[in-house]
């Protein structure tokens, strides 16, 4: 990776590139740094850690946020309305049938309305997320941390909290979209990378104070399973399951065409980071409930309790998630019967299987295999990380199994892009 780094430095175009998105991401961490007017920063940051994080849907929310979340900044909310509308319009295109015609049918000027849309949903998701924060930090969360909001007209201070979170949602939708276009790899994908990696900071001072502590000796063991963790994902991202496909011979005229060998890949992580962040949403969705209105009655007590991230059942809660909303993800994004009938009109054919059904049948067997088998991946991933938490003297080094996936995934996929846009100037150069 650092090769194709330093190769794609030598040449102009990329490095001009390279040296965009990173402007645009230091715009995007000076805004991460911003607080947002009327709000006491430094007892919001004691209220998180005492009464609003915890176990909650809040803690996900910090983590992709880069802590901004916590501090209560101008990008406090994030790239997660844009995530979430382009969730909602993703399955939206597949449940009504005008945007999936729009989509599969309008070529560049339906791909184009699609993307405005998810622009509209998304500036509505960061009002409806704004206001929430606004609701959740004037609230009286008890304790010594004081009051989160500075005295002052209620009704202004919530327009102008609120408009500052939509606006500096929307601001970083443009910058990921400026990436995308005129920077290297996916602007939001990017965005987010650089927003968990910047959590990583405070790595060395955890370090130190396991060392002061006297568990020096835990190091190895850390580094160990961490370097592990990197090449399993490495490995599963880059794994596939290739299906050989078959073309027949065809004369067209005095030409004979087809008759080549080709396969059809299908990856075994085709669902990505998504099964982890809906699961994470759903099973933290009793704790935060019960931390917002339950009033710290004794039910809620019990409900925060059990439903911690580092408790066995929020543990198991979790993992049959992810695996639900992996094979939910699958069904949405490969169609068996579709490549069935592709494959049929275009001459092809699996050796053994019959076109039609017997070959959509085939593909949905290996579909639903190698899903098991992604989605006990993605359960491995997210749950390691939590029951090394339970361990003493691993809790102040758990790394989620969310953070690692996408930044090693990103990671991953914007190497490759560089690398594909090197050769295609390689190629340029050639037939010139």
């Amino acid at each position: 990776m650092i090769q194709t780094l330093r190769n794609a430095w030598k040449i102009p175009e990329l490095r001009r590139k390279i040296l965009f998105t990173l402007m645009v991401l230091f715009a995007y961490r000076l805004g991460a740094a911003i607080p947002v007017p009327f709000l006491n920063t430094d007892a919001l940051y004691a209220a998180f850690d005492q009464a609003i994080g915890g176990g909650t849907i809040f803690d996900m929310l910090n983590m992709m946020s880069g802590n901004a979340f916590q501090n209560g900044t101008v990008f406090a909310l994030s790239i997660q309305p844009y995530i979430n509308a382009s969730i909602i319009m993703q399955l939206l295109t597949v449940g009504v049938p005008a945007l999936e015609r729009l989509q599969k049918e309008g070529g560049e000027a339906g791909r184009k309305k699609i993307a405005a849309i998810t622009r509209y949903a998304t500036v509505g998701l960061a009002i409806v997320q704004g206001i929430g924060y606004f609701m959740l930090i004037g609230r009286d969360h008890g304790g010594e941390v004081g009051s989160l909001l500075y005295d002052y007209n209620r009704t202004l201070m919530a327009i102008v909290i609120v408009a500052t979170f939509t606006a500096g949602s929307a601001l970083i939708m443009w910058l990921g979209e400026q990436i995308t276009e005129f920077g290297v790899g996916n602007g939001i994908s990017i965005i987010l990378f650089a927003a968990i990696v910047s959590r990583g900071r405070a790595l060395p001072f955890q370090i130190g104070a396991m060392i002061s502590d006297g568990q020096w000796y835990l190091l190895p063991i850390v580094a160990a399973l961490f370097l592990g963790i990197i090449a399993f994902i490495v490995w599963m991202t880059n794994a596939e399951r290739r299906i050989p496909v078959q073309y027949a011979k065809r004369v067209v005229g005095r030409k004979m065409y087809g008759g080549q060998s080709t396969h059809l890949p299908m990856k075994v992580n085709m669902s990505g980071v998504m099964p982890i962040i809906f699961a994470g949403a759903i099973a933290s969705f009793p704790a935060t409930i019960a931390g917002l209105f339950g009033g710290g009655g004794r039910f809620s007590s019990w409900v925060e309790n059990s439903f911690a991230m580092t408790s066995p059942a929020y543990m198991v809660v979790y993992a049959l998630l992810i695996i639900a909303f992996a094979y939910f993800y699958q069904s949405i994004q490969f169609n068996p019967t579709e490549i069935s009938n592709n494959l049929k009109q275009n001459g092809g054919f699996i050796p053994g299987f019959r076109p039609g059904r017997p070959t959509t049948d085939f593909i949905k067997k290996v579909l639903n295999k190698i899903t098991l088998f992604g989605a006990l991946f993605l359960g491995l991933i997210a749950v390691l990380p939590l029951a090394m938490s339970r361990i003493q003297g691993l809790a102040g080094l758990a790394i989620g199994g969310t953070s690692i996936l996408i930044v090693v995934g990103v990671a991953l996929e914007t190497v490759k892009q560089i690398e594909s846009q090197m050769v295609m100037r390689h190629y340029k150069g050639f037939l010139e």
